[in-house]
């Protein structure tokens, strides 16, 4: 019998090392394509996963790093498994996909009740360029924000802790009910080209805790109560703005997202991550439309909040024949 080539054991051991970590990476390949699939009990473990989905690339670097300690070829090449579904599903966030073309810009702001420099807040977003201001957890500052935004934006409408400021004239405003108190409204933006209707909403937020683990009931409800309402929506140019306390990733938002498109998703550049300012893990200020082309999205820069402003672009097309609306206020 001929004895084994030398370094022959040596390379077989690098195969058979490490198989724990190789079947780490098909879990991790099943969970970003098959997320849909995961139960929601206990304690939404579904949207939980979903809202910082794009988060399970990083196992991608550890899997590779254990690899290379335990010195296994098997586990490095099933570590290259899950990059590859992370990079097919993505990939394409890291594409610019900015455009020029558009002739309405958005923001929308959680301004944080208990932002101390609500001023500095508010000349900031008058700087923005924007045409259209929605702010969202507004508390006794507001007189703040009206007074400072006035000049920029002479048409404004509040309600709770939600409003709508607009350099065009607002019509038909009113309080959509989502909540027991008001965290939602609709108005009538009548824009030069047409009227546009935009929807400013804060759901109910997301708790955290032992017993019911990610709470999203209050949340998920009142994303059900404002689908409900977008769905009678009668003109066909609508924005949702606001913050959603969730991802577009978050099957418990999938009643809004599913009639709407994200104005991220399609004109932006990277995830356009909002929350905390601080360190941004997700995206939960969103601009959602409907029956307009979003050219660009992004971030702005940190104010007095806890959430970074987010912005987008969209172009409006003339309105179409008989869709002027109602009149102005």
């Amino acid at each position: 019998m001929r004895p084994p080539r030398r370094g022959a054991g040596l390379r077989t051991g690098r195969w058979r090392r490490g198989r724990i970590i190789a079947l780490l990476a098909p879990l991790t390949s099943l969970v970003m394509l098959g997320h849909r699939h995961l139960p929601n009990q206990p304690g939404h473990l579904g949207s939980l996963i979903e809202t910082f989905l794009p988060w399970t690339g990083l196992v991608v670097p550890l899997l590779l790093v254990s690899a290379a300690i335990r010195r296994s070829a098997t586990a490095t090449a099933a570590a290259l498994l899950p990059a590859v579904v992370w990079g097919a599903l993505f990939g394409g966030a890291l594409i610019g996909k900015q455009a020029d073309g558009g002739n309405l810009t958005v923001v929308t702001h959680n301004v944080d009740e208990h932002n101390p420099d609500p001023a500095h807040t508010a000349r900031a977003l008058a700087d923005s360029g924007a045409d259209v201001l929605a702010l969202e957890e507004l508390g006794d500052d507001t007189p703040v924000y009206r007074q400072t935004l006035a000049r920029e934006y002479p048409y404004q409408w509040v309600r709770g802790t939600v409003g709508l400021w607009s350099r065009y004239p607002l019509a038909d405003a009113r309080t959509v009910d989502i909540a027991p108190w008001p965290r939602a409204l609709r108005a009538t933006v009548r824009t030069p080209r047409g009227p546009v209707a935009v929807y400013v909403a804060h759901l109910l937020s997301v708790r955290m805790n032992a017993a019911s683990g990610f709470g999203t009931g209050a949340r998920d409800d009142a994303a059900g109560r404002l689908a409900a309402v977008l769905r009678a929506e009668p003109l066909p140019r609508t924005l949702l703005v606001g913050d959603l306390n969730g991802t577009t990733d978050d099957r418990a938002l999938s009643a809004l997202t599913s009639q709407m498109s994200s104005a991220q998703d399609v004109s932006g550049a990277g995830f356009g991550l909002s929350w905390p300012a601080s360190f941004p893990l997700a995206r939960i200020d969103h601009i959602l439309v409907r029956g307009m082309q979003p050219r660009s999205a992004w971030t702005l820069p940190a104010t007095g909040s806890d959430h970074l402003p987010v912005a987008a672009s969209v172009r409006l097309d003339p309105a179409p024949h008989g869709t002027a609306g109602p009149g102005t206020d």
